[in-house]
């Protein structure tokens, strides 16, 4: 999974055709002055002021004590968990009519919390962006460039060491890069026929 710190999100680096979503609903996550999205209110619950929150990970909502949401920071007084959804109430939210200001707004947390949280092959966009790639004999390809999103999946951009041949597009599946080493600075791609343009 990535993160990117210029416009943040998170990619889960699954099977090629099993990519999971950021959150079940909202697709890439968005970042915000160095904050991290980590849900987004896609509604209220009750009249009680409760917010109905999609989520990307249920031990980063978890772990998550004030949050921002547009210029406001919230506090989660209580979080339950209900089907797809988290259930969370505010501190400083006592009703539907306050919650309703929020609906379809992004649930931020700092960058360096959400750093604690990663998971196993989650990673922060910003984190890709310059690392060195590699095939799996060790031959140098590119530097990464950007991370994009399409359709299907995630996409590494790839600028290459020849500059003749343009930026180079490889899906961020566990198949095609089975290794990302930030602390090396590098990550290994596993080509197959027609994935590198001199193949």
């Amino acid at each position: 999974m990535i993160l990117d710190i210029a416009c943040t999100g998170i990619l889960f680096k699954n099977a090629l055709s099993d990519w999971r979503q950021s959150f079940c609903i909202c697709g890439i996550i968005f970042c915000m002055d160095g904050l991290i999205s980590i849900g987004k209110i896609i509604n209220f619950h009750g009249i009680a002021g409760e917010a109905r929150v999609g989520y990307s990970s249920a031990a980063r909502l978890e772990s998550a004590k004030k949050v921002k949401v547009k210029d406001r920071e919230l506090t989660i007084e209580k979080l339950r968990f209900h089907k797809n959804f988290a259930i969370v109430k505010f501190a400083e939210i006592s009703d539907i009519n306050e919650l309703l200001n929020y609906k379809g707004q992004s649930i931020y947390l700092e960058k360096e919390k959400v750093k604690e949280t990663l998971e196993e092959e989650e990673y922060l966009i910003d984190d890709l962006v310059g690392l060195n790639v590699f095939d799996d004999k060790d031959d140098f390809i590119g530097t990464v460039e950007s991370v994009a999103k399409s359709a299907g999946n995630d996409i590494l951009s790839i600028k290459p060491q020849d500059e003749r041949y343009g930026n180079v597009l490889i899906p961020f599946a566990a198949e095609l890069v089975p290794v990302v080493d930030i602390k090396a600075k590098k990550i290994i791609i596993k080509p197959i026929k027609g994935l590198l343009p001199w193949d």
